[in-house]
This record gives C-alpha cells, structure tokens and sequence, in this order.
C-alpha cells in the first residue's frame, strides 16, 4: 500500500505518503490564497523525499471538507485527475475527523472523553462536528456562528483555528490548528485495514459558494 494524502478544505495545503504502517513523508503550507499554486509543487517535495515517483502510489486520499467553495475544489479536483490518470480508487474522508484524529496525543496526551473540531468558515462562523473520541464522530459536520453552538459544546475541549478564533465559545481549545494529510492517510489506513469502507470523493460544502451572481442582472444578448 501506498496512498497519496491531500486536503485543501483549511487553508493549510497539506500532502503526505504513507506506506499501510506509516507516514513515510509530509508537507503542509498555510495559505488560504494560494491552494493552486502551492499543491502541486508539494506533491512533488513528498514523492521527492520518499524517493518515488507517482505511479507506485496505490490509492488517493482527499479531504471532502467542510469548506469553502474555491479551495476545497483545488484537491478535490486534484485526487480525482490522479485516479484517473494512475487508475487506482480515490477514497474521501471529512477534513474534521483528520482533526479529531491528529488530536489524540497532540498536545502530549490521548484525547479523552467528548470534544468537538472547529474550523473557519469566515463570515463569521465555524465548521465544527461533536466527537465521542478521537475516531468517533458522534454529528454530522454543520455550519454555524460560534455563539449558536455555544450551548451544545459548552464545556467541551475544542481542536481546530475555528476554536482559536472564538474563544468565548471555545476556552478550553487545543492543538492540532489545522489539518494534516498525515493524519488523513493515517486515519485512512486504519480504516482500510479495518475493511472499512470510505466516504465517496465529493466536496461537503454545507453552503453556496462565496462568489453569487449580482441581484438584478441584466443579461446583454446580441440581436
């Protein structure tokens, strides 16, 4: 096994190999603008470190989100274009159970009891699902302000920037920030392993995209 990990739902453009026991090379770069530019030549710095080429990868893991439109498009896009071309399956998984995986012992100690990921969804909200532990997604991801929520993740140890960012909401928020393909193809090794089947790869946008069509546009057609 070989599987090729990438999420681009977070701003954190992040890649990974892994090799069916564990991440044998990695790479993750913070910027919510740059997605694009950023994946490709990361793909390139892991197969590179690992000393492979693409074709001896096996199987493609990509993040579905939650996020927005523009960004989470640039992997999605991108797994796809290499399952096609390497004709080996592309399995998705949601970007918050990368977090609420990469949780467990981050900051020195497993994760225990109930916790909730949270990550920004700008416009002044997160994306955010409840976890009865670090492999257990207990909600389906949702989008909400932070403020909404308060009630149902009171008390709740909280990963992800969208708990950084709200702290009335989240006070007791921990590491990891962002997401890590690291822990995706981890996650999604498991899994395999497991027998467990994996989410198909489509975008889980929870909300139309940023970009609208102006109100009372006037379509110009020549005669």
């Amino acid at each position: 096994m070989l599987l090729l990990a990438l999420d681009t739902a977070t701003p954190a453009v992040t890649v990974a190999l892994h090799d069916g026991t564990s991440v044998i090379a990695s790479s993750s770069q913070v910027d919510a603008r740059r997605h694009g530019e950023l994946l490709l030549p990361a793909v390139d710095r892991v197969l590179a470190e690992a000393g492979l080429k693409l074709d001896a990868v096996t199987g493609i893991v990509v993040g579905v989100g939650p996020g927005p439109y523009t960004g989470l498009r640039v992997g999605l896009m991108t797994a796809d274009t290499f399952g096609l071309v390497l004709g080996v399956p592309v399995h998705g998984l949601c970007t918050l159970d990368g977090l609420a995986y990469a949780a467990d012992g981050a900051g020195g100690a497993p994760m225990e009891g109930p916790f909730v990921v949270a990550t920004d969804a700008r416009r002044k909200e997160v994306y955010w699902a409840l976890y009865d532990d670090p492999r257990t997604r207990a909600s389906e991801p949702a989008v909400d302000r932070p403020a909404d929520i308060a009630g149902t993740v009171a008390g709740l140890p909280a990963v992800g920037a969208g708990a950084l960012l709200y702290p009335d909401t989240f006070p007791d928020a921990r590491a990891p920030e962002h997401v890590s393909a690291g822990a995706l193809a981890s996650l999604a090794a498991e899994k395999l392993a497991a027998g467990e089947e994996l989410e198909a790869p489509r975008p889980l946008y929870l909300r139309r995209p940023d970009a609208q069509v102006p109100k009372n546009y006037k379509v110009v057609t020549p005669k």
